[in-house]
């Protein structure tokens, strides 16, 4: 699988197969990703792959535990109408496919508790970092996990990203033996094969045309003088 293939065909999966993922490939995809971009060489990420038995315990944990208030805002973007749409539009495309009307609170709500379980996602990846990491290496994180994705797609494999964990940040962190004062948990990512006939994971996603988030000048006189 090419680059241009791995980006376009990685979406964020809500239904996995009961199949397992095999330790040797997940260790390849984890050792290449060592190489993604880093500013000044901090390779800020950390993280912890459970499966099996440790996984379970977490996620029993998890669903008795009442969500906390997460550690940081990813909600901010809402303040504008261009990002509402964006949000409304995804989530219209993912609650359609699964037969769920827009007043169906107690349905949204069943659908997106299922993020606890990680969608029965056969293997997640917990990631933490120092909070001494500011904006800068927010990013190199995300960079990394990126790289990380589109690597399990070039395996077969596929992902879902999962901000939802940092609701329960304290729990993972316990559970994993981690310092709470030494490290910011960041996020969840479940990782396995998709169910290529589950309906949620076959929706029409939308993108932002490349006009609006890009902008080329000096490529007109630079055609022009070659």
């Amino acid at each position: 699988m090419n680059v241009a293939k791995a980006v376009t065909t990685r979406r964020s999966v809500r239904q996995f197969l009961d199949k397992p993922v095999d330790f040797e490939t997940i260790r390849r995809v984890m050792d290449t990703a060592r190489w993604a971009a880093s500013g000044c060489n901090y390779q800020p990420w950390e993280a912890a792959i459970l499966t099996g038995r440790p996984l379970k315990e977490l996620q029993e944990k998890i669903a008795s535990t009442q969500p906390q208030e997460a550690e940081y805002d990813w909600t901010a973007p809402g303040q504008e109408d261009a990002y509402t749409q964006r949000l409304h539009g995804i989530s219209k495309g993912m609650f359609g496919a699964m037969g769920i009307e827009r007043d169906d609170k107690q349905g949204r709500m069943k659908a997106m508790m299922r993020n606890a379980t990680s969608f029965d996602a056969p293997a997640v990846m917990f990631v933490y970092f120092p909070r001494l990491m500011k904006e800068a290496q927010w990013s190199d994180t995300g960079m990394w996990l990126q790289t990380v994705a589109l690597l399990l797609r070039e395996e077969g494999l596929d992902s879902c990203f999962q901000e939802y964990m940092a609701l329960y940040a304290n729990v993972i962190r316990d559970h994993l033996g981690l310092d709470h004062d030494r490290y910011m948990f960041f996020c969840g990512m479940a990782i396995g094969y998709r169910d290529p006939d589950a309906p949620v994971n076959n929706f029409e996603r939308e993108r932002v045309p490349l006009e609006e988030h890009v902008h080329f000048k000096g490529w007109e006189e630079a055609r022009e003088n070659a």
